[in-house]
Formats: structure tokens, C-alpha cells, sequence
């Protein structure tokens, strides 16, 4: 009788009345949470090569231009090992490559604690390091953007790109005190560390596809069925480069992200470091500006997300690429041995801009390339690494050149200018026209 009484009272309620359903969350967030976590704890090895340059240097005798070369190893391969990885994704899952990529990183940070050589250098951080850290590019979070979620997209990378600049926060003032106040070697064993901590919650918790756990994608109207693996992931990666460089937007967007590098990792995070000390700023002011730019990357990329999914990511990129430029054209003058309000000026802006191109160029991507965009925008990262690798390269050639970083600095700006031209040619895909009945 309660029963049936409770029953009744419950369905002579009014709708308002009743209790409020509960609201469950997709799992398509709980991935991307995993997913920023992992590449948060994969990001200590990217705050580690600008802290390098000096203590290597004053330890080994090794020339700036020795230590660059390895660094731009490293950042070559981080972004030409993408593509391979986003194919080997498709045919081995995500949770396995990312598994096995922050062991490879684990293993090339700790075994340059025994280094004597330059070449050991090469090997462990430029080669080891490189190859890991390239499968855990942006690529990756290209990849579950991709295939988790519908709807949101741009919001989602940028949210996943922050994670690096996260990461960065997290790691670079301590790693910076501890090469200040110790020796360069524990931080390098932190780095080792901080990778093989993050592996278990990889191997448990990243699911691979939606259709593992029976949901559809986020935002998506039907149920999609998980694609077989696609075996011969080299060949695919290539194959779908062969069709890409045909294009004439593959070219600008390969550009675009090369000069994106070169301004950034191979600049800015390579570079800041050493020239701010050649003004007599000290080593841990230094790293806490860059630290800094992680804060306001973070909040300049999930806003970049945000803008393009609502304005056209064509105009977006110049603005960014303008604006960069602009920013680093003041920079010689901004450097000086104490931190100062126009100082704090140029990094809280640069922070915002730091990697907010990447949102749009992924828009892009899906826009010209479909199915095969996670692929492609594999190798535009890869260009976007080049660039990087070059400058930080080029840079420390420059310096032991002539003694400062001036002529760095206004190169990359006039630079981002034309990137910023590059950005405004790239032409829409033309959308098909509906029959006519």
C-alpha cells in the first residue's frame, strides 16, 4: 500500500515538483582530464633545455652553438615523430604509444645524469628525449579531440594545449632553484621522474575510442562504431603527406607554425634564459618570467579555443602573428639585470599569445582535411619544430657570434609579420553545393 501510495503521490506531482534528474557527465571529459594530466606530467622535459645552456657550458666547455645543436635534435624530432605517432595511435590505441613514449622520455632524462660527451648529449636528450616527447606532441591532443569529441572542439585544444604550459608552471621554478642551489643532474632526475609517474594513469584510465565505453562522441546525434586498426601506420603517414603537400594551404600552414616554433620553443624557451643572465638578471628571476608565461598561456589558449569556435581562425592567426612580432621587436630594450613593470608587460602579453595560434591552425586542419587532420596537423607540428629547431640552433651560433641576442630578437619579429600575411592567403575549402531536385 506505501508503495503504491508513494507511487501515485510521486505521479500526481507536478512536473516541477519532482525531483531534478541527475545530470551525468560525458566521458569524453574525464579523458580529456587524463589527458591534460599526462601531458602536464610530460611537460618537465620541455622546461629543462633553456636552464642547460649555462651549467653545461661552465662544466663541460661545450660552446652554445654544441649545446643549441642538441636542443634543435630534440625539437626536430618532437615535431617530425607526430605524424608517425598520430598513425600509430590508429593502429596500436592511444593509451599504449603515450605509455611507451614517457618510459622513452624517462629513460633519455636519466641516463644523461652519466654523460661526459657532447654526443651523449645528442643521444639522450637530443635523440631519446626527441622521439618521446614527439609522440607526446599536440598531436595527441589532436588525436582525442578528434575522436572524443564533436562539438567543443576548439575549446577542448586549447584547454589540452594549456596543459604544456601547465606543466611548464609546475616544473620550471623548481627545476630552476635546483640547478641554481645544486647541480643540473637532480633536475634531470626529476624529469625522469615526473614521466614515469604519470605512465600507470595512462595505462588505466585513457580509453582509446568513445565506443569502448558504449557513448557516443560529445555532441554527437549517432552512435560511432570504432574503426578497425590501420595497419601500416608509416605508409599512412606518409601517404597522407603526399596528398597534403600537393595543396597549396598544407604550405601556408606549415609556414605559419614553422615561424610559430621559431618564436616560441626555439626562442623564447630556448634562449630567454641565458640572454636575460647576460644582463645580469639572475637565473631563478629569469625561469620565474618564464614561469610566468605558462600562467597567462594558459588563459590566452583556452580564450584562443573559445574565439575560434565562434570568429574565423584565418584572421585570428594574423592578429596573433602580428602581435608577436610587435612584442619582440621592443624585447632588446626590456632586458636588464632586475625585473621592471614594462618587463612584466612583455611577458604577461607574450604569455597570452604564446601558443593561442595552435586552436585556429587545428580549425584549419579539420577544415581542409578532414578524417586525415590529426595526421596533418602531425606534420605542420613537425614544421612548427623545424622552425624551433633552427632558431635554437641559429641562436646560439648568433650569440657566440656576436656576443649578445639582439639580432635574434628583431629577425623572429620581422618574421612573425609575415606570418601574419601567410595566415590572411589561406583560402577556404569551398563547400559542396546540394543537389538540386
Amino acid at each position: 500500500m506505501t508503495q503504491t501510495t508513494d507511487t501515485a503521490t510521486a505521479v500526481g506531482q507536478p512536473e516541477d515538483a519532482r525531483p531534478p534528474r541527475r545530470i551525468r557527465v560525458h566521458r569524453a571529459w574525464f579523458v580529456a582530464a587524463v589527458t591534460f594530466v599526462t601531458i602536464i606530467g610530460a611537460a618537465a622535459f620541455r622546461s629543462v633545455p633553456g636552464l642547460l645552456i649555462d651549467p653545461l657550458h661552465q662544466e663541460f666547455g661545450w660552446s652554445r652553438g654544441t649545446i643549441g645543436a642538441a636542443v634543435s635534435v630534440n625539437l626536430a624530432l618532437y615535431g617530425l615523430t607526430a605524424p608517425f605517432a598520430a598513425a600509430l595511435m590508429d593502429r596500436f590505441g592511444i593509451r599504449r604509444v603515450v605509455a611507451v613514449a614517457l618510459t622513452v622520455i624517462a629513460l633519455g632524462s636519466g641516463l644523461t645524469v652519466w654523460m661526459n660527451s657532447a654526443w651523449q648529449l645528442l643521444l639522450c636528450w637530443g635523440l631519446l628525449v626527441g622521439l618521446g616527447s614527439g609522440s607526446m606532441a599536440l598531436a595527441f591532443a589532436a588525436t582525442v579531440t578528434n575522436r572524443w569529441f564533436t562539438e567543443r572542439r576548439g575549446l577542448v585544444s586549447g584547454i589540452l594545449t594549456a596543459a604544456s604550459a601547465s606543466g611548464q608552471l609546475i616544473f620550471l621554478p623548481v627545476l630552476s632553484w635546483m640547478v641554481e642551489h645544486h647541480d643540473w643532474r637532480p633536475a634531470a632526475v626529476t624529469v625522469a621522474l615526473a614521466a614515469l609517474a604519470v605512465v600507470p594513469f595512462v595505462w588505466l584510465l585513457l580509453h582509446d575510442h568513445p565506443a569502448d565505453v558504449g557513448q557516443k562522441p560529445y555532441g554527437a546525434k549517432e552512435f560511432v562504431p570504432k574503426p578497425a586498426p590501420v595497419p601500416g601506420a608509416a605508409r599512412r603517414a606518409l601517404t597522407v603527406l603526399f596528398s597534403a603537400v600537393r595543396t597549396g594551404p598544407f604550405w601556408l600552414l606549415a609556414g605559419t607554425f614553422a615561424i610559430c616554433g621559431a618564436s616560441t620553443n626555439g626562442l623564447i624557451q630556448t634562449h630567454f634564459v641565458p640572454a636575460a643572465h647576460d644582463h645580469g638578471m639572475p637565473v631563478t628571476a629569469a625561469a620565474s618570467l618564464l614561469a610566468v608565461i605558462g600562467v597567462f598561456d594558459v588563459v590566452g589558449t583556452i580564450a584562443s579555443g573559445w574565439f575560434t569556435d565562434r570568429f574565423e581562425p584565418r584572421r585570428l592567426l594574423a592578429v596573433y602573428y602580428a602581435l608577436r612580432g610587435v612584442s619582440l621587436l621592443f624585447l632588446p630594450m626590456l632586458l636588464a639585470p632586475s625585473v621592471h613593470p614594462p618587463m612584466i608587460f612583455f611577458i604577461v602579453f607574450y604569455g597570452l599569445d604564446w601558443v593561442a595560434t595552435v586552436p585556429p591552425t587545428l580549425a584549419l586542419c579539420r577544415e581542409q582535411y578532414g578524417d586525415d587532420s590529426a595526421i596533418v596537423f602531425g606534420w605542420v607540428l613537425a614544421s612548427h619544430q623545424v622552425g624551433a629547431a633552427l632558431v635554437a640552433f641559429l641562436g646560439g651560433v648568433a650569440r657566440d657570434t656576436f656576443g649578445s641576442y639582439d639580432v635574434v630578437w628583431y629577425a623572429s619579429g620581422a618574421l612573425c609579420a609575415a606570418a601574419a600575411l601567410m595566415a590572411l592567403v589561406i583560402r577556404r575549402r569551398p563547400t559542396p553545393t546540394p543537389a538540386l531536385p
